[in-house]
């Protein structure tokens, strides 16, 4: 009787193993598929990709305020993006932790978010080399010291890329829609525009263009816009199995206000993921 259960225990193990195994291939294999149709440029530092990427990101943000303090953003609010389906990026981003230097003003996490995209057209390099995705974004207030909002938001983004050879352009456009206290939180418009160009295989220089339209609250009817070279070394892989799709990326980015409103000065910007 004992070596009956041992054989129906191990017999178990092994349709588990086996199965698990045949989820992670399909997995790998649909995310192989999704990402060969559609071009393989760099995500900017700033502006979020035209297409879909599954990665871990962590970020380091050092912002310079007009009236002298700064504020450094741990983690960025990235987090995880995956493939779960076909066409399809989920992602997970962890709440930022926020460090001030100004005075009566508390340490802490900002909100949680997170975003549903799917690819409406794509096709790489060799086809087309270009991409529309369409998004809803939304984040948790789970801020804590008014380093959160004090709504949740749903923002409807759209974006759009397309290549010349060695030359790229994407861009994306969001609405951020506060869940309530609309007054007091507005629905501001966000621009953003990335400029790169690929050299010697893996080195990626680019301007990227941050815009804010304020609609409603206290900034209605202002705007501020920063412009922000930066370069990123993209993908380092770290097996020689061309199957694989491990590897890492590391890129660095300053914004730099060019209006005469901005909520701050500069922000100097470290990125790092792991691609899987």
């Amino acid at each position: 009787m004992r070596k009956l259960f041992y054989v129906v225990v191990f017999t178990s193990l092994i349709a588990s193993c086996y199965g698990q195994g045949r989820f992670v291939d399909a997995w790998q294999k649909r995310v192989r598929v999704t990402s060969s149709q559609q071009p393989g440029w760099a995500v900017p530092v700033f502006t979020p990709s035209s297409g879909l990427v599954q990665l871990i990101r962590f970020d380091a943000i050092r912002q310079y305020s007009p009236t002298h303090t700064t504020t450094w953003n741990v983690d960025g609010g990235k987090g995880f993006n995956i493939i779960p389906w076909y066409k399809t990026e989920l992602d997970l981003n962890l709440p930022p932790f926020l460090l001030h230097d100004a005075k009566n003003t508390v340490d802490g996490p900002g909100d949680f978010s997170l975003l549903l995209k799917y690819r409406l057209l794509g096709a790489n390099e060799m086809k087309g080399n270009y991409s529309v995705s369409a998004a809803v974004a939304g984040s948790v207030p789970t801020g804590s010291h008014k380093n959160g909002s004090a709504d949740g938001t749903v923002a409807p983004t759209v974006f759009v890329g397309k290549g010349f050879r060695s030359f790229d352009v994407q861009s994306a456009a969001a609405m951020a829609l506060p869940t309530g206290h609309t007054a007091a939180s507005g629905r501001p418009i966000s621009w953003n525009t990335a400029f790169q160009y690929k050299v010697k295989r893996i080195f990626w220089p680019e301007l990227e263009i941050s815009s804010t339209f304020f609609r409603g609250g206290p900034h209605d009817g202002k705007a501020q816009t920063f412009l922000a070279p930066g370069l990123e070394v993209s993908k380092i892989k770290l097996t020689s199995n061309e199957t694989s799709r491990l590897a890492v990326v590391f890129g660095a980015g300053e914004q730099i206000a060019v209006t005469h409103y901005h909520t701050y000065n500069h922000a100097l910007s470290f990125t790092s993921r792991l691609v899987f």
